[in-house]
């Protein structure tokens, strides 16, 4: 299988936990940024070496939290030469709102893959939206476009509602499928 890179950045850990459901999915290999928005020893070639990159971010303050953002400058060189031209990117999100303007993060990091000439895995499921759905539902919050996850502002990473997890899963494994479909 190809190599698929989660990269993300999180604050308390529910956007970690989001991270390790996306990898497990996708069989893939994590890279935290670091809290001064850098990535660890390695990460940039691992990027530059993955069939497919996940982004993942909290939303705050209706967007990707500034640590992400700083790897999206960092990223101006692999722009220049083109060289995450053709691959796979998709993203997920969480914040403590049910809304919290989750869709913002989620286009930026499209339009951040759009630039590099990528091609973006949306998550392929459908929504939680009948009289019956609960909160435990997969893709209760109906995303369409990337995995989106909410957790209370007073709630632990380890109370983390299952259905947001495993919305988070398939969107890895949707992404390891195509990636393979695509490999060379």
């Amino acid at each position: 299988m190809p190599l698929i890179a989660v990269v993300y950045h999180s604050g308390y850990g529910h956007t970690q936990r989001m991270a390790q459901a996306v990898a497990h999915g996708a069989g893939a290999e994590l890279i935290a940024i670091d809290a001064d928005g850098n990535l660890p020893e390695g990460g940039w070639e691992a990027l530059a070496a993955a069939a497919a990159i996940i982004f993942g971010s909290p939303t705050s303050r209706a967007g990707p939290r500034w640590q992400v953002t700083r790897l999206a400058d960092a990223s101006s060189k692999p722009w220049f030469s083109q060289a995450w031209k053709d691959k796979l990117f998709a993203g997920f999100t969480n914040s403590a709102a049910t809304n919290g303007d989750k869709q913002v993060t989620l286009d930026y990091l499209f339009h951040l893959a759009m630039q590099h000439g990528g091609l973006w895995v949306g998550a392929g499921v459908l929504p939680s939206n009948s009289k019956a759905a609960t909160r435990n539902d997969v893709n209760w919050l109906g995303a369409y476009s990337g995995a989106m996850a909410q957790s209370p502002s007073d709630a632990s990473a380890g109370e983390m509602a299952p259905g947001d997890l495993d919305t988070g899963r398939f969107l890895g494994q949707r992404v390891a499928g195509l990636a393979s479909r695509f490999k060379d």
